[in-house]
């Protein structure tokens, strides 16, 4: 048996191990509990990802939904519900995932990992050395850097939490002069003000003024005044933790990978780091599986790893630069003037052109194993797709450029028809 072992017990670390039990793997985790509660706004689009990844005891109890109002460009609005997550619960529930699906899960503290051609010894604190043959570094932020990757404008998000008034559960977000804020209720007081700013024009107190600080700010602001109202702010805390987009410049090798923020982290306002998390962790039992089966296609798996990463990061770093720049109040002020403009000039949706899509092969996900395959590139998909509905499309539009439509789609079912045909529009075909 391959030992396996994975440090992190966050959406990422559990998608892993539960995809590499569906396998057929035993897996050991290793872990510390959360130091700070927190909350997390999501959307359905998030809680599909992770039923999809088998993480239904998290869910079980850790969702409310709320309205969120939005505060942007001098502009008011309400945008669609969001489901705010209680982090204690949500873990508690993917530990439970775990134990369900036969993880052995260690609560402790890693202080090192030594990596040898024989394995990796991970030492662990008050507790016995473990050693595995294969490592998933899923620690998120807290896993050691592996280089200066890429690196987005240094930011810092202070979270403030207290106990307030009961009352109804809802969310907002803000944007401010020097940075934005996104802020939560809960129906039992409980209350959520994140305030996110740039860490070296910000002009910050020290540690000991923080709190009081941040305090006066979120006072100052009318949105938060109406959103919380005049009541207690009982057990007022503060935690601050870097939001720095940071890309590392290595991903994987023949006995590890990096998964979740470990792999990529980004810009809150990018979008939910939970689903960012996910998106590089859903397939990385398959790359694993791939790795340890078939080490001759050791060098399609990594690249396949790797590029996903990276363009997941990209793209993510791209709707987060988008959102800034709709922010026009505060174009030169430095938080808004550097993230208005980072990573790149590249739209993040690029026009549909059907006579730009080419044919390449690259590395596809078969049978549990990383292949490699004819895929089309394009503009949205810079990897490749595959198949729709079950249908190659590299055989497909060849045929397109030299045969009538309706020749080319003879032969598909009624539903298959409807899918390939909705694509073809959105790639900008004309039949």
């Amino acid at each position: 048996m391959t030992a396996i072992v994975i440090l992190g017990a966050g959406p990422a670390g559990a998608a892993v191990a539960l995809g590499l039990r569906r396998l057929g793997y035993g897996v050991t985790l290793v872990s510390e509990w959360r130091r700070f509660a927190a909350l997390e706004g999501v959307s359905v689009r998030v809680l599909e990802a992770l039923r999809g990844a088998g993480l239904n005891q998290a869910l079980a109890d850790a969702t409310l939904p709320s309205q969120r109002q939005v505060s942007w460009n001098g502009q008011q609005h309400a945008q669609n519900i969001e489901y705010l997550l209680d982090r204690p619960s949500f873990d508690r529930g993917l530990r439970e995932d775990l134990r369900l699906a036969g993880v052995e899960l260690i609560e402790a503290r890693v202080l090192t990992v030594h990596p040898s051609v024989a394995g990796h010894r991970i030492e662990l604190e008050g507790r016995t050395a473990l050693r595995a043959d294969f490592l998933v570094e899923a620690r998120g932020r807290q896993a050691p850097a592996l280089g200066k990757g890429l690196r987005g404008p240094e930011t810092v998000s202070l979270l403030n939490r207290w106990q307030g008034t009961p009352g109804t559960t809802a969310s907002a977000v803000e944007s401010l002069e020097d940075g934005w804020a996104w802020m939560a209720r809960r129906a039992d007081g409980q209350c959520y003000w994140q305030w996110t700013v740039d860490v070296a024009s910000a002009g910050l107190p020290g540690k000991t003024q923080l709190l009081d600080y941040c305090r006066q700010r979120r006072q100052g602001s009318a949105v938060a005044r109406a959103f919380f109202a005049a009541g207690p702010e009982n057990d007022l805390q503060l935690h601050a933790r870097s939001s720095t987009a940071i890309l590392s410049p290595q991903v994987c090798g023949a006995h590890w990978i990096r998964v979740g923020d470990a792999a990529m982290a980004v810009d809150p306002l990018s979008g939910n780091g939970i689903f960012q998390s996910l998106s590089s962790a859903l397939q990385a039992p398959v790359v694993i599986n791939t790795l340890l089966r078939k080490p001759e296609r050791a060098a399609l798996a990594q690249r396949f790893h790797r590029q996903r990463v990276e363009q997941l990061f990209l793209r993510f770093a791209r709707i987060g630069r988008d959102f800034y720049a709709d922010e026009q109040r505060w174009l030169e002020q430095p938080f808004w003037q550097a993230r208005r403009q980072w990573p790149d000039a590249v739209f993040a949706h690029a026009a549909a052109d059907f006579n730009a899509l080419r044919i390449e092969r690259a590395p596809v996900l078969r049978e549990g194993f990383v292949d490699e395959a004819e895929v089309v590139i394009t503009a949205d998909q810079p990897l490749g797709i595959w198949h729709v509905q079950g249908i190659e499309l590299a055989p497909l539009v060849r045929r397109l450029r030299t045969e009538p439509a309706e020749q080319a789609l003879a032969g598909l079912t009624v539903e298959q028809g409807r899918v390939i045909r909705g694509w073809l529009l959105a790639q900008g075909f004309k039949p």
